[in-house]
């Protein structure tokens, strides 16, 4: 019995679907194996009493994200907010959030810059922003350290100019930690912006200076909706990172001034409360998560409204 010209054609897709399943098979395998299997026992672990050496004891509790936020009093074991732990999410917000601003203040002109040379020097001048990228970031965090340092760079300039007095204490502070953030993820912030600016029609720009706008009117209302795809994509980019960052607030930060990535690591490690880490990581996924959310639904109007 021959099939219909229509239930041939469906029947021959179906076999083509099936081979792409099949075909990656394989790479879904393995993707739940290194990304998402650790994460579900991280989330496992989160529901778990913590052990009274390290590890877990496999009782099922929410203890662990009852303490994100709140701590138990040891003498009448009444339940407080845990100021010392809503003191690191703010920092680690805020620092973040203010990364984003500078990265955006200061990789905004430079993107434009580029944007606006020939075409023939782009490829430099992108060469040199990428440049940071090739060095270990810890070997960049301790060049910003040799920087600020009571006895680095930055003092000995100012003592040499007559400026100060005596060197500024900037190190081990959350402006050490701002300064290198904003350092280390600048080129982030740069890169998305360039690849906007460069699809930008210069000719817009002259017909609004044409038009007797300021300069102030054309950036305001005519680059940078036209660059915004890249503005958001750049500061998603920024900031996702740096929420979680670990390396430069712990060298930096000195181990005092802790941002979140330092604090899920002290509970794994000196603090033995790996339920409460794992629900630390946990809440910084979901934090991550809803900026992707709503980076993805702006993406999705702007392709919506053209």
């Amino acid at each position: 019995m021959s099939l219909a010209p229509s239930d041939a054609e469906a029947a021959a897709r179906a076999a083509q679907a099936r081979r792409r399943w099949l075909l990656t098979l394989p790479a879904l395998i393995l993707l739940f194996c290194a990304a998402s299997g650790p994460l579900l026992v991280v989330a496992l672990y989160s529901f778990l009493t913590a052990g009274e050496y390290s590890g877990v004891e496999w009782t099922f509790t929410l203890d662990a994200w009852r303490q994100v936020f709140w701590t138990k009093d040891i003498f009448d074991d009444v339940w407080r907010p845990a100021d010392a732990h809503l003191s690191i999410f703010w920092r680690s917000i805020r620092l973040s959030l203010l990364t984003t601003l500078i990265t955006l203040l200061l990789g905004f002109p430079t993107a434009w810059f580029i944007a606006t040379r020939p075409r023939r020097n782009r490829a430099l001048w992108l060469f040199l922003i990428t440049i940071p990228f090739w060095t270990n970031l810890l070997i960049r965090t301790f060049a910003i350290m040799e920087v600020i340092r009571n006895q680095g760079v930055l003092n000995t300039l100012l003592l040499w100019s007559g400026a100060i007095t005596e060197p500024v204490q900037i190190l081990y502070t959350d402006a050490a930690v701002l300064i290198g953030m904003a350092y280390v993820y600048l080129p982030l912030m740069v890169l998305p912006l360039y690849a906007a600016m460069e699809r930008v029609d210069l000719r817009l720009v002259e017909a609004a200076h044409d038009l007797y706008a300021s300069r102030w009117r054309v950036l305001r209302r005519v680059i940078v909706p036209l660059v915004r795809p890249g503005l958001v994509a750049g500061s998603i980019l920024v900031f996702v990172p740096a929420i979680g960052a670990y390396v430069t607030p712990r060298v930096l930060g000195g181990g005092r001034n802790m941002m979140l990535g330092n604090f899920i690591e002290l509970q794994f490690g000196q603090g033995r409360n790996w339920p409460l880490g794992a629900a630390l990581s946990m809440t910084l996924l979901l934090m991550v998560a809803v900026a992707l959310i709503l980076y993805v639904r702006y993406a999705e109007g702007e392709e919506r409204d053209g």
